[in-house]
């Protein structure tokens, strides 16, 4: 059985700002809402549950290096030397 999608009155789409684009559905778990435009999606529990925890990927890694699969480690500190433009200096006469 398909869902029976509604559009909602009034509502204006977080992502393009339009209004009256948004529907929304639900299943047995969630509630759904969509943009007719631009295409936005959102779901949100029924229950009150919080979302399941964010997967680790190499943008949320957790201090793993994805390539290695081995803890990722700090570059070692390195003193910076500045050295002086001659053509910057004052010359005193």
């Amino acid at each position: 059985m398909r869902p029976i999608k509604r559009f909602m009155s009034g509502v204006v789409c977080p992502r393009c700002a339009q209004m009256d684009t948004t529907r929304m559905y639900r299943d047995d778990e969630r509630e759904y809402r969509e943009c007719v435009d631009c295409g936005f999606e959102d779901s949100m529990r029924l229950d009150g549950r919080p979302e399941p925890k964010e997967l680790s990927t190499r943008v949320s890694k957790d201090g793993v290096d994805p390539l290695k699969n081995t803890p990722a480690t700090e570059p070692e500190a390195q003193p910076i030397k500045f050295f002086v433009n001659p053509k910057l200096q004052k010359k005193d006469h």
